[in-house]
């Protein structure tokens, strides 16, 4: 008889999300395979990292991560470190919370007891009743406390190529540092209030990555992935119209201080993507949003829609070259032309610059272990030193992401590089605000030169 889990494929889905990319096998199921503490250790000796899960009631499960079963002797002097967590179904969401612990449930008395500081804070006892003190209900954000029933048990192995409990501290420190970076977002304003909305455009070549950054940077605000932009191929440029996006802070939440420009794509060949006429009135913020791109012909003040007077607000404030990590060495010299023929505009009207390498194998790799700085492999070294040449662009505002394109699923690692990138273009566009002359900065809706 095949022995099914209780768990969800929502739930599952979170704990992936927590663990990284593992799968999990089920070894044992305390109503199928007997309740007793022997019984499960027996079964689940010997296989590696496992997950004990403990399932409270219908809505609520309380689970530890081990390295090995074998270690749950009293006798056992080896060190056992532990991942705890907490997974609580809320009106149609489901939260977790976490906690590592130095120290690892032993069986004592036919019982599975976690000691701490010479107390008790777990016992699973053999009549299926499970023990938590005070420490660990409080750090888990549950609403219990000392002996409860609980329903079943049961215990999977966790398989994943390069999985241990270094993945999953990690994981757990990249979410930190993710709800960190979030909430500096989050907080933001730009310098001395000049504008409510700072804006970046997005300038690159067909298929870099403009449109995907824009979804990215919306798919980390709403906590999953979405595509509002429509992504092209490496050829054919799906961008035709000028777009101004803002990204709200989830689904109902309130717009965030920034705006996203998304342009067409950079095309090596004459008479083809974005017109390079386009890029000083696009800048002067003299383009408006939804404007239709001709390749062949730019946008002038005879155009309906032109705006002739804009102010501060409708200006660029910073601008982010956006290349394909993996394509850098392979740009023809027409498309190097092109842009440098478009810094040498943003550099006339002293626009804030970054570059934004993007379709980064592994985010992962690519973060150093304290999430702060980039860690950059010999491969990407040489494609930032190769920006760096090419538009002399300071290498620390050489930014790079992964970007969601592709994926299903949210990685902290991807949403640090995500959010590191747009804090450093804030950043860039404060010192622009901060450059500016006094008689551009008077007041937010003052009216700069018109656009002619």
């Amino acid at each position: 008889m095949e022995v099914t889990t209780r768990l969800t494929w929502n739930d599952e889905n979170h704990l992936r999300k927590l663990l990284g990319n593992v799968s999990l096998s089920l070894l044992y199921k305390s109503s199928v395979h007997g309740g007793s503490i022997e019984d499960m250790v027996q079964r689940c000796s010997h296989q590696g990292y496992t997950i004990t899960m403990t399932y409270i009631n219908e809505n609520m499960i309380v689970a530890f991560v081990l390295g090995n079963y074998t270690n749950l002797c009293e006798s056992s002097t080896e060190p056992n470190d532990s991942l705890w967590f907490s997974l609580q179904k809320k009106n149609d969401t489901t939260e977790i919370e976490t906690l590592l612990l130095n120290t690892a449930p032993k069986i004592i008395d036919k019982q599975l007891v976690c000691h701490l500081s010479k107390k008790n804070i777990f016992i699973i006892s053999p009549d299926n009743k499970i023990y938590l003190d005070k420490m660990m209900t409080k750090n888990l954000k549950l609403r219990f406390y000392g002996h409860l029933q609980f329903l079943e048990c049961e215990v999977f192995r966790v398989e994943g190529t390069k999985y241990n409990l270094d993945c999953t501290k990690r994981i757990l420190k990249a979410r930190e540092h993710r709800n960190r970076l979030l909430a500096d977002i989050r907080g933001y304003k730009p310098y001395a209030d000049l504008v409510s909305e700072i804006r970046i455009l997005l300038v690159g070549p067909v298929g870099s990555g403009k449109s995907s950054f824009f979804n990215s940077v919306k798919s980390v605000f709403h906590g999953h992935v979405t595509g509002q932009a429509i992504v092209g191929s490496d050829t054919i440029s799906i961008t035709e119209r000028y777009r101004i996006y803002s990204v709200k802070d989830g689904k109902n939440g309130k717009s965030l201080p920034f705006m996203l420009c998304d342009t067409m794509g950079l095309d090596g060949a004459e008479g083809a993507g974005l017109c390079m006429d386009d890029i000083p009135y696009i800048l002067k913020g003299c383009t408006p949003d939804r404007y239709q791109f001709n390749p062949r012909k730019p946008i002038t003040p005879e155009h309906s829609t032109f705006i002739t007077s804009p102010s501060l607000k409708d200006r660029i404030h910073c601008v982010a070259y956006v290349l394909d990590i993996n394509s850098i060495d392979n740009l023809s010299s027409k498309m190097l032309a092109k842009f440098k023929q478009v810094h040498k505009e943003v550099l006339n009207c002293g626009v804030a610059h970054v570059a934004l390498l993007t379709k980064v194998d592994d985010c992962s790799e690519v973060l150093q272990d304290n999430f702060l700085n980039l860690s950059r492999s010999m491969t990407s070294q040489r494609q930032v030193m190769n920006v760096h040449k090419m538009l002399g662009i300071p290498i620390s505002s050489i930014l790079m992401v992964g970007n969601y394109a592709s994926d299903l699923e949210l990685d902290p690692m991807n949403d640090i590089l995500v959010l590191s990138a747009l804090r450093q273009m804030l950043r860039a566009a404060d010192d622009f605000l901060e450059d500016l002359p006094l008689e551009e900065t008077g007041a937010i809706e003052r009216v700069l030169q018109p656009c002619i």
